[in-house]
């Protein structure tokens, strides 16, 4: 699987999660009962899907070797997309985020990706 995945957080709970150390999910996460990842090239795909239109977002950059088998690789909900996903079944230590970028939406209505999201 891939070494490094990305999740996309709002603003409000990056600065928590700066606070705390740990990243404890969204409301999405909560409910599902995991974090929400995608690799770099799932990613467009899940921000157009789940993301559309949200302003204040930071985009994660993660290493995927170092969260153990609390990380999961798993079919989306419903096999509504191809592939496997990487779940995390426990909050995100921020000493394995590689990077923290924020993630400004175009004048297009699209999120801005850096240049390693294909």
């Amino acid at each position: 699987m891939e070494d490094r995945i990305y999740t996309m957080v709002r603003e409000a709970d990056w600065r928590a999660a700066e606070a705390a150390g740990a990243y404890a999910g969204s409301a999405d996460d909560a409910r599902d009962g995991f974090l929400h990842f995608s690799t770099a090239a799932q990613l467009r795909a899940s921000a157009a899907k789940h993301r559309a239109g949200v302003a204040d977002l930071w985009l994660l950059e993660v290493d995927a070797r170092r969260l153990g088998p609390a990380l999961r690789w798993e079919a989306a909900a419903g096999g509504s997309r191809p592939g496997l996903f990487p779940h995390l079944y426990a909050q995100l230590p921020l000493s394995v985020v590689l990077a923290a970028t924020r993630l400004p939406l175009g004048a297009d209505g699209r999120h801005d990706f850096p240049p390693q999201i294909p």
